[in-house]
């Protein structure tokens, strides 16, 4: 008999290498199967007529094939498959490219159902690739489909009659893991039910309350772990950092400190000066100085005797860490050493040897500060940059290199104080919500497709002036599966090459690349060895690059409010005018609204905020946080309300019953996250 730890591999049609592709998301027992929640559905219950058929969106027209279905072949590898279906409005015209069995299963004079996107008007109508099934025998059609994320090697298909098959085999053996007086008390649904219903809507209500009954359940664990957290954070004491002359630091500083930059300070200092672990996230726009609230802390830490350790996400912001730092705090005292991944293995040696003896006060680095062979001497501070980059085990290993020491984390993901003081549950909050004076706002425009010759003319203007222009595009989604971003880049950037800027350097990265490939591509850039860089958002984190003051962002509707503002954050970090402009073509309300944010505020948490409202945060950071895993169905933007209500409920349950004894498997699953997490660590 199957239980929720049944390897996949029980379910028919997933054998060795289809289970080596759901591995890849994390797929590896039937509970894994059964909670891989759609990310989107396709309400495919409505059958309209073809003269009827919508042209801003898929839609489904049941309609009799007229005459037999022609093959032709356009080119080597291309043959399409050509037909003609009619009903009592119109013809449509429908087209599938390399689907050459079609001809033989679509017979003239049945009746098929078509799902896809119309082109044309009135009674004359295409369509390119529709799904389509006989009307008779409707297993895609006549009901609202989930979508999946997706991997190489799994399709839609694949997935859905595997979970059908995984939610048969566990129907009688699902565990409620909410307490019945929760469940009754907040009018939700079992989860037999909820499971079914999340996959296989039987209407729009079923989903409602499936999702409702999910999201409760997510967020009342996320809140039991969060507070076991807390308490766990609460035990630790260190020895409390003494009061040190930060005169000394502010003075060697070329600038002045903004007020709020010596506010994060402060509330950074006092932290290390209580006796407790440091636990403090400080965000900030790109610009806005986090940096430097770091070094503060590492000044107070080396001069109280401790060591200090600084992570980044990439060796070139490492490099960049390390050439704005190195030189304000060694005149200072503070030893400092750079050690990534590309440091020569004599020299690493050494670093490694001089941290240990405690000869090296502050290092900076990538994952390399975490490698087995690196010890310190008495670690007494973390630095993690961008530490949404980062999983679960890299922060954690680099904690574990010292005895409890404190820990600072930088974001210039900005998000709102309400919301990060819960995702960050376990972190005390600073926020740096002013830019260093003389800073220039970005100036944005958003523009239609037709635009294009005219933003070429002004690239060439720019580089003209000496200036460089990043090109952003969104990956590109091969037959509605999985995103193919080295095409998208790549076609692209020989676009610009061949065709609309010859006369110019184009280079492109892209996530694909190996990370030398990257890193070299980027410091070319940074290099002025190139004038165009076309890439997707692996830029969104990267290279600082003063120079280059334009930045263009194709079918920015794609892309949600903060990760725009991001990308936008690439520019203007200079002394010249530097421009941003979002491409779209996308008429929807909803997406001007979105992009008109963009061009009239540069306040990323005012961004932030109209994000939450607009769409919901989506996952933020796509990185589980402090041990917890990350939200797989609940929304914490859009499910403000429904998160304290599951607060409420957890506190309840832990005021009356702390050890869960009374709910079992609310524990159990506590402990299988928890113990997922240490996996995690290791």
């Amino acid at each position: 008999m199957a239980d929720l730890t049944t390897d996949v591999r029980t379910i028919k049609g997933i054998g060795e290498q289809r289970a080596k592709a759901l591995a890849k998301l994390g797929i590896r027992t039937l509970r894994d199967l059964i909670s891989w929640f759609p990310r989107r559905y396709e309400d495919r219950t409505v059958l309209r007529a073809i003269a009827q058929l919508p042209e801003e969106e898929p839609a489904c027209c049941a309609a009799m094939v007229a005459a037999a279905p022609s093959v032709s072949r356009v080119r080597k590898g291309m043959e399409l498959v050509k037909l003609r279906a009619v009903d009592e409005t119109g013809a449509l015209d429908v087209t599938f490219f390399n689907q050459t069995w079609l001809k033989d299963n679509l017979r003239p004079g049945e009746t098929y159902v078509f799902y896809g996107r119309a082109e044309g008007r009135g009674a004359h109508r295409r369509m390119v690739s529709p799904v389509v099934e006989p009307e008779e025998r409707r297993e895609v059609t006549g009901r609202i489909v989930p979508v999946y994320p997706l991997t190489a090697g799994v399709s839609q298909l694949v997935l859905r009659r595997s979970i059908r098959q995984g939610l048969d085999s566990c129907a009688d053996i699902l565990p409620d893991i909410l307490p019945d007086s929760v469940r009754r008390e907040h009018h939700l649904c079992h989860a037999g039910f909820a499971f079914e219903n999340i996959h296989f809507p039987a209407s729009p209500e079923a989903l409602d309350l499936s999702r409702r009954r999910l999201a409760f359940e997510e967020l009342f664990l996320f809140a039991i772990g969060l507070r076991r957290l807390r308490q766990r954070r609460v035990t630790a004491s260190v020895p409390p950092c003494s009061p040190v002359d930060m005169g000394v630091f502010y003075s060697a500083l070329p600038f002045t400190l903004t007020a709020a930059q010596r506010r994060c300070v402060e509330e950074a200092l006092t932290d290390m000066a209580s006796g407790a672990p440091m636990n403090r996230l400080c965000q900030g726009d790109v610009g806005s100085g986090k940096t430097m609230v770091a070094a503060a802390c590492v000044y107070c830490a080396v001069k109280n005797g401790r060591q200090a350790a600084l992570m980044a996400p990439t060796e070139i912001l490492a490099q960049q860490h390390y050439k704005g730092l190195a030189p304000l705090l060694e005149p200072l005292g503070v030893r400092c050493a750079l050690l990534t991944g590309s440091t020569p293995a004599k020299t690493k040696k050494s670093i490694a040897a001089q941290l240990a003896a405690g000869e090296l006060d502050f290092a900076i680095g990538t994952h390399a500060l975490i490698t087995g062979s690196v010890e310190y001497g008495d670690l007494g501070l973390v630095v993690t940059d961008e530490q949404h980059r980062f999983g679960v085990g890299q922060r954690a290993a680099l904690i574990a290199k010292g005895r409890h020491p404190h820990t600072l984390v930088m974001s210039a993901t900005p998000i709102p104080r309400t919301l990060a003081l819960i995702l960050y549950g376990d972190l005390d909050v600073s926020v740096i919500d002013q830019l260093p004076p003389g800073r220039r706002a970005v100036e944005t425009y958003a523009v239609p497709g037709s635009y294009r010759p005219r933003l070429y003319n002004f690239i060439r203007k720019q580089v003209s002036q000496g200036r460089q222009a990043y090109v952003v595009c969104p990956m590109v989604t091969e037959n509605g599966d999985l995103p193919d971003e080295r095409k998208a880049v790549t076609e692209y950037a020989r676009t610009l090459q061949t065709q609309a800027l010859p006369d110019l350097r184009v280079s492109f990265v892209h996530g694909k690349m190996k990370p030398k490939e990257k890193e070299a591509v980027m410091s070319a850039f940074a290099a002025h060895e190139s004038d165009v860089l076309v890439s997707t958002t692996v830029i969104e984190v990267g290279v600082d690059v003063p120079n280059a003051s334009l930045m263009i962002i194709e079918n920015a509707e794609r892309f949600g409010l903060s990760q725009l503002h991001q990308l936008r954050g690439r520019v203007g970090r200079g002394q010249h005018q530097s421009y941003c402009v979002l491409v779209s073509d996308n008429r929807n309300e909803e997406t001007r609204q979105r992009l008109k944010v963009m061009t009239t505020t540069s306040d990323g948490f005012k961004i932030a905020e109209e994000d939450l409202r607009l769409r919901g945060p989506g996952d933020f950071f796509g990185q589980r946080q402090h041990g917890l895993p990350g939200l797989r169905i609940a929304d914490i933007g859009c499910d403000a309300s429904l998160l304290k209500e599951a607060q409420t409920a957890a506190e309840g349950l832990l005021a009356a019953d702390p050890e869960l004894k009374t709910c079992p498997a609310a524990a159990e699953r506590i402990a299988e996250l928890f113990a997922q997490a240490a996996e995690t660590l290791n």
